[in-house]
């Protein structure tokens, strides 16, 4: 026995050692610029099936049976890929180091922008992470958007957001210099339905926080500049998901004469709203179709032609909401059960055409007439009879967890039969001209508006029979003839209205001494209340050329005005006044601008500390998303904060950013609001978008050695925001806050189609330049957040501020293919 374990050793031992004498070793180490070591870089030699990566100082070793002649290979995400030629001598080891250097393109990719773009407000967002960036939304843009510093939301079913202490209604949006409408009647996330913007037909993003040029109109927060794509050649891309599909063409003929871009979407969240904690029959439709159209006939005119329809349709029938709220000593549930329903629908067309003019290299043209409709309708019918009762909290108890007793019972009525009909008319004329180190932009627009507004609702909540027409409880008391309503809104409104705007502005650059300096001012004329405003602003940019490092320092200021649309002219009973004047803002912002290396990858640190004074502001109530104006200029207020976004290549070939905002928003009632007959004045209050901290971290990574594998984390938090109960006086403030919004979304994908695959010449999938697909997680940690309040009271007479809370967490999986 002893000698067969013997003969087994000898034989085992020689069969070892004549296995990896074939074997010959090649090590080193791979570094970056500075010798910095560089990990996860994959190493191989051509013909090899498998390879190895480097560790976290670098190094690898590569056991190859090959000898002679190979090529050694080294890739790295975010450097060039490296080959050279060796020579492996059999039985005897190899040292190989590899210096590798930054990919050109993926630097520019990073670190790309318009010399102009850096002087001003303006910033750019990366359009291909908007591919990447998890979005219940159904588009990444909106979701980039609201990760800027001084942007902020709280609902990840909408794609509003608020700027520096605005509201929704205070953001600028253009597409190819068209300004973009959003409905008036949405009321919730639910109901909205696709964002505008496209991302799949988008070139390039460009958005402000405030202290923008002259150029972009007449909004006191913000604007986000939208430009699409000009195709050179066919390509395409698709997306299914759980939440909807996606198409996108686009091509040009061989001259390069003539271009078309072309996007469907549509999306059903159905899926995401099941799991909301009002309980019911959802059934929500959403689907937009886009067309650009382009011809260049010669190098003097280009013409350009689009065309945009959607469709929202959201119908709901609930069955059952439960929740249960408060503090661990003092808890409560409420039960509702429903009866009804309630259809929703928005239909929005939009058309423009425009012409080009250059009839020299520095003198550009341009000519645009658009006409937009948007047909809103709103009918709902809602019962709802509610249970208010008291948990038992103490631990000791045998019914502790439970409902103890009824502490408030009722019945509430919702009717609702809201109809919106707008149409908006308008020519434009921009140009630009460069002459020198001067650059002048000017432009002039007629618009004509025609508006529809019909309202009829109405809230009853009851809770002892009180709101019924009864006979009097005692002798002398007055006989109730009629229903008590909480709410009560009928009206039958309409608009026609013209307006003249236009601007003019200049900006000089002095590259020598590293100044640039913008100049200009805009001015509009209103019919309806007949005001002419006139906005100047200005921008100056300094870029110390001595210093070593790349900082630029900027400081902005102007006069924003905002004339009323038509929502800010109706009051909280819908009537209409004609003599609302626009709302003001003069905005100081001061900023700084820093590139620099770091890690021998492209990182920039963007700092902004602005100051916002406001006048002749129309004060609101916002439940949701509906703003509800009090109708009068009636307060003066200011916004106060600093901004901070460090982005960068925190890992080589991805883009990540951390964004950190801090920000104060108060007002004061100066005029125009009387309580029982007598005006009411009042100091400092939060305004209802008072949000103080808000924090946004996009991360992306690979997984070490398998770069075809990607990993995508979105993390927000934000302070809560002020919010007050319907029956509370506007000069009694906001007594409470809600709970903090924080979520944290996270995909991960995979590439199953990429440059480097090789298909035979039969397979169909070699159409397709590449294949995604992608799991994400929303409110991976599964948030409890609160986006408004029902209002309920009991026995006792205490108001309830009930949380209506939004989506828990969610898994959806999506292929993505481009051709």
């Amino acid at each position: 026995m002893k000698k067969s374990l013997l003969i087994i050793f000898l034989l085992f031992s020689i069969s070892k050692y004549a296995i990896f004498a074939q074997n010959n070793e090649i090590y080193g180490r791979v570094t970056g610029l500075g010798g910095i070591p560089i990990s996860d870089a994959h190493v191989g030699i051509v013909g090899m099936p498998t390879g190895t990566s480097t560790n976290e100082k670098g190094d690898y070793i590569l056991i190859t049976k090959m000898s002679d002649s190979a090529t050694l290979f080294v890739t790295c995400i975010g450097y060039e890929n490296y080959k050279a030629s060796i020579f492996i001598r059999k039985g005897r080891g190899m040292e190989h180091n590899v210096k590798l250097k930054v990919d050109a393109k993926v630097l520019e990719a990073i670190v790309i922008e318009d010399k102009t773009l850096r002087n001003t407000t303006m910033t750019n967002i990366s359009v291909r992470e908007a591919e990447k960036i998890p979005s219940l939304m159904g588009d990444g843009i909106t979701a980039l958007v609201k990760a800027q510093p001084g942007v902020s939301s709280n609902n990840e079913l909408s794609s509003q957001y608020n700027v520096r202490g605005g509201n929704y209604d205070e953001n600028l949006v253009y597409v190819n210099n068209i300004e973009i409408y959003r409905p008036s009647l949405i009321r919730s996330g639910q109901q909205e339905g696709l964002p505008f913007i496209n991302s799949d037909l988008t070139q390039n993003i460009t958005f402000s926080s405030g202290g923008f040029s002259a150029k972009y109109g007449d909004k006191m927060s913000s604007v986000l500049d939208i430009k699409y794509k000009q195709p050179t050649k066919f390509a395409g891309s698709a997306e299914i998901n759980l939440l909807g599909a996606k198409l996108h063409v686009e091509g040009a003929t061989k001259n390069q004469k003539f271009n078309y871009l072309m996007g469907v979407r549509h999306k059903s969240n159905q899926y995401v709203l099941r799991q909301l904690q009002v309980k019911g029959d959802y059934k929500p439709s959403f689907t937009d179709v886009q067309l650009l159209l382009n011809w260049r006939p010669n190098n003097t005119w280009k013409f350009s032609g689009f065309g945009y329809y959607s469709r929202n349709v959201y119908k709901f029938v609930p069955t059952i909401g439960e929740v249960r709220y408060g503090s661990i000593s003092d808890a409560y549930q409420l039960t509702i059960y429903y009866d009804g329903q309630e259809v929703t629908r928005y239909d929005n067309f939009l058309g423009s055409f425009s012409a080009d003019y250059s009839p020299h290299a520095n003198l550009d043209l341009r000519f645009i007439t658009m006409a937009y409709r948007s047909i809103e309708k709103e009918t709902f019918d809602i019962l709802g009879e509610y249970w208010l009762g008291k948990i038992d909290s103490d631990m000791g108890s045998k019914r502790y967890g439970e409902v103890l007793a009824a502490e408030g019972v009722g019945t509430y009525l919702e009717h609702a039969r809201n109809k919106m009909d707008a149409i908006v008319l308008n020519v434009e004329h921009i140009g630009n001209y460069k002459v020198g180190n001067s650059f002048m932009q000017w432009g002039v627009k007629y618009q004509y508006e025609d508006l529809v507004d019909y309202m009829n609702e109405w809230e009853m909540v009851d809770s002892a029979g009180f709101t019924i027409p009864h006979l009097p409880d005692r002798p002398g008391d007055v006989i109730s003839d009629s229903l008590l309503m909480q709410h009560l809104v009928k009206v039958d409104n309409s608009l026609q209205s013209n307006r003249l705007s236009g601007f003019f502005q200049n900006t000089w650059e002095w590259e020598d001494i590293g100044i640039e300096f913008t100049l200009g001012a805009r001015a509009q004329y209103w019919n309806v209340n007949n005001q002419f405003t006139v906005s100047p602003r200005a921008n100056i940019s300094y870029r110390p050329v001595n210093w070593k490092e790349d900082i630029l320092f900027r400081f902005s200021t102007g006069l924003y005005h905002q004339p009323p649309f038509f929502k800010e002219l109706k009051d909280l009973q819908g009537n209409v006044n004609n003599n609302v004047k626009a709302q003001e803002a003069i905005h100081f912002v001061l900023g700084t601008d820093w590139n620099f290396d770091m890690w021998q990858r492209p990182f920039k640190a963007v700092t902004e500390i602005y100051y916002k004074y406001l006048n002749n502001l129309i004060p609101y109530v916002i439940d949701n998303l509906n703003i509800r104006y009090l109708g009068n200029n009636m307060a003066q207020g200011y916004t106060t904060g600093i901004d901070f976004k460090l982005h960068g290549a925190f890992v080589p070939g991805t883009e990540s950013w951390l964004s950190l905002s801090l920000m104060s928003t108060e007002q004061r009632i100066v005029k125009n609001y009387f309580v029982d007959g007598e005006e009411v004045l009042t100091g400092y209050m939060p305004r209802p978008t008072d949000q103080r901290f808000n924090v946004n971290i996009y991360f992306q990574d690979y997984i070490p050695g398998l770069p075809s594998w990607q990993i995508y984390l979105n993390f927000v938090f934000g302070t809560g925001l002020p919010v007050a109960a319907p029956m509370t006086r506007l000069d009694e403030g906001y007594p409470f806050r809600m709970p903090g919004y924080k979520r944290v979304d996270i995909g991960l994908s995979k590439q199953l189609i990429g440059e480097k695959t090789q298909f035979k010449e039969k397979n169909p999938l070699r159409f397709f330049k590449s294949m995604w697909i992608s799991l994400e997680v929303f409110n991976l940690l599964n948030f409890s957040n609160v986006i408004s309040y029902t209002w309920v009271q009991d026995v006792n007479g205490r108001i309830h501020g009930v949380p209506n809370k939004l989506t828990p967490r969610q898994i959806n999986l999506k292929l993505a293919v481009s051709f």
